[in-house]
């Protein structure tokens, strides 16, 4: 899987690049379409910034695994992985923190389920809002310039990237996804 980007406190603060030489975490993440190419996107009313569905992979799951338990968990829907994007690295050096982010493609499919959120995830407000990768984009520059807030910052910039890249795999297969 190739190397998205490598995310560092110099991407907000300038200065030096620094990088941590331990993962701290591993997670997938990424876009999932519907039939009409809308993306689900997760809305956090508490803030009103916006993010992509993903999370932590638990002790013995697949990365894909991880990332269709965390469709289902935070969109309610089954999905299909379709491909991969890469990677990205997030490396915290205020929190000595450095999480490996693999991030993916998937179609959502007929099946809806009741979604179930953390407690933190409710406290957060997450609610599915289904948009164009376009607006999309938008709503991720938007939630970036309202954020102050260290961790948060990494993991809009992060899902910034993400929705970049898929823009750039829509167009390498020009909108087919099976």
């Amino acid at each position: 899987m190739k190397l998205i980007n490598k995310l560092t406190d110099a991407d907000f603060n300038g200065g030096k690049r620094t990088y941590l030489n331990k993962v701290s975490r591993f997670a997938s993440r990424g876009i999932l379409f519907d039939k009409d190419f809308n993306v689900a996107m997760i809305h956090m009313s508490r803030n009103g910034c916006y993010k992509l569905p993903g999370g932590g992979i638990e002790k013995n799951e697949t990365r894909r695994d991880a990332f269709l338990r965390e469709i289902r968990e935070e969109t309610g829907y089954s999905a299909k992985v379709i491909d991969e994007l890469g990677y990205i690295e997030e490396h915290k050096l205020r929190n000595k923190f450095m999480q490996r982010s693999y991030c993916y493609v998937a179609k959502a499919g007929l099946h809806k389920s009741n979604i179930m959120l953390s407690n933190n995830e409710k406290k957060l407000g997450f609610e599915v809002a289904w948009m164009p990768l376009d607006e999309a984009l938008i709503a991720m520059k938007n939630s970036l310039e309202i954020c102050n807030e260290y961790t948060m910052n990494f993991m809009l910039l992060r899902d910034k990237l993400i929705v970049e890249e898929a823009k750039k795999w829509l167009k390498r297969t020009n909108n087919n996804i099976k």
